[in-house]
């Protein structure tokens, strides 16, 4: 009896967390499907159209999914990134924009460009919604790259020789560079008009020292305890990472560093935290990003100029339609027209695959899709996004576009559910490099990729070397019932309770 009401109470239990689960899902899509989509709207004088129409499907596609991970009951991390983005760049922004025909650059397309970007738009996502449920439909486990990869956990020696490989790359560059140390705290503005930004070895050298730094911290700080090694381990640590904090504080601060990386950084430490691992907790932080990101990203360029101006809150639907930030919408709007003209370049996505042969052997190399589309706009500056959805629209048109939009949709579903496996094996790869991946993703999609597909494979690089294999975790069996002797229970006992005489 007591088992059967345990049974129940259990049963009470998982119904009644599913409901919660219901309600939480629709109070998420009653936010971000209704309310918000009217916030920007209710204060503009709303210009109807097709595109307008399309780009409120898009809203609803991106908001649900969004919703979805916000009331999962596993971590979504990549899942997270990727809807995060979708809902706000190219759901929000690109609404006010259409509801009011205004936009931050110059460049105008017609409304069947328009309305072909929100189309475009909308193809990217239905194809990773597509790719995530096929992933999510064959998740056995038995992946033959995630699974190998993201188990590697992380090994002592290697985490400790990264450690002092970077505070002697801090000590051997910092100063050679232009101003010294000072330039690590020269805003960004400063650094375009001196044009250290766009000078390659500059912005080589600074890859350098910010992204093994960063590894060094997060795998010092993560670094299990193993037998025999323990103290000298501790010791080394607490001894190396005041050094590894300042030298990070340097090198990967938001003053001369782009904010999505200062926020990748920041949310790495966060999200590799083992208390971070949990579904509760995730959803309470991800909840918290999702306000920051939507109403107080627009004003964290504080730092990014010299003449900083009294911050001044503008309501969203004008800092959507007014902020360069959000350049997404009107850039693929330009890349479809740069398309009608001069029609798909295959050879862009060549050149991400040889991004390392110089310009100097390799004279008609590719620029990035950024630059390419502003050159064509007319602008005089030139540091735009390209996201994806355009990158592969230029490669070969539609049909490019759903395959690479269906592998990110099944290679994000993959990870996660890895790294959902994993979770409680601190020091693996699964808990570290998913994080990492799952939030630099939003530079990965706002674009261009040849401007950042070097900064990525050096972040997806340096923990292979600071990590072993290990054994992929079986799944769990089920456990038969309770037998003794080798012989099945007798009918009406309850398993491991004996008959009193």
């Amino acid at each position: 009896m007591i088992h059967f009401i345990d049974g129940v109470d259990e049963g009470m239990q998982v119904r009644d967390s599913q409901v919660r689960c219901m309600a939480a899902v629709c109070v998420w899509a009653l936010v971000l499907v209704v309310l918000l989509p009217g916030l920007v709207l209710e204060s503009t004088d709303t210009r109807f159209g097709a595109a307008l129409a399309v780009q409120c499907a898009v809203v609803v596609h991106a908001g649900g999914g969004l919703a979805r991970v916000l009331t999962d009951t596993s971590v979504r991390l990549v899942a997270f990134g990727f809807w995060l983005f979708s809902y706000v760049w190219l759901g929000l922004a690109p609404l006010a924009m259409l509801a009011t025909d205004s936009y931050p650059l110059e460049y105008r397309g017609d409304e069947t460009t328009a309305l072909a970007a929100a189309a475009l738009t909308e193809l990217g996502l239905v194809a990773y919604s597509a790719g995530a449920a096929l992933a999510a439909g064959r998740n056995d486990g038995r992946s033959i790259v995630f699974v190998p990869l993201l188990s590697r956990s992380l090994s002592p020696l290697p985490v400790l020789m990264l450690c002092g490989l970077s505070l002697a790359l801090a000590v051997a560059l910092i100063p050679g560079q232009e101003g010294g140390l000072r330039a690590f705290f020269t805003s960004r503005q400063a650094l375009w008009q001196s044009r250290a930004e766009a000078d390659a070895t500059h912005t080589l050298r600074v890859w350098a020292l910010a992204v093994p730094a960063f590894w060094a911290l997060v795998a010092l700080v993560r670094l299990p305890r193993s037998n025999g090694t323990g103290r000298l381990v501790r010791t080394i640590r607490w001894t190396a990472l005041p050094s590894l904090l300042v030298l990070n504080v340097i090198v990967n601060n938001p003053i001369s560093r782009p904010r999505f990386w200062a926020g990748t950084v920041l949310l790495v430490l966060l999200f590799s935290w083992r208390r971070f691992s949990t579904p509760r907790v995730f959803r309470t932080a991800a909840a918290a990003i999702t306000v920051v990101v939507l109403f107080a990203f627009p004003y964290s360029d504080y730092f990014r100029y010299d003449e900083r101006e009294v911050l001044q809150v503008v309501p969203l639907a004008q800092q959507f339609s007014t902020s360069m930030d959000y350049d997404a919408f009107q850039q693929m709007q330009t890349g479809i027209d740069y398309v009608q003209e001069n029609g798909y370049s295959p050879s862009a996505a060549l050149g991400l695959v040889l991004f390392m042969v110089p310009r100097s052997m390799w004279p008609d190399k590719p620029q990035a899709t950024g630059i390419e589309l502003a050159q064509y706009a007319g602008y005089d500056f030139h540091n735009l996004s390209a996201p994806v959805w355009i990158e592969s629209y230029l490669w070969g048109g539609v049909p490019c576009v759903v395959a690479v939009f269906c592998l990110l949709g099944a290679a994000g579903r993959r990870m996660d559910d890895i790294r959902e496996r994993l979770r409680h094996r601190q020091g693996t790869l699964a808990v570290l490099l998913v994080p990492a991946f799952a939030f630099y993703q939003m530079i990965f999609l706002r674009g261009s990729l040849m401007a950042i597909i070097g900064p990525l494979l050096l972040l997806l690089a340096v923990p292979l070397f600071i990590t072993k294999r290990a054994a992929a975790p079986a799944p769990s069996p089920v456990r038969p019932p309770a037998t003794t002797g080798g012989h099945a229970p007798t009918p009406g006992l309850i398993p491991g309770h004996r008959r009193h005489p």
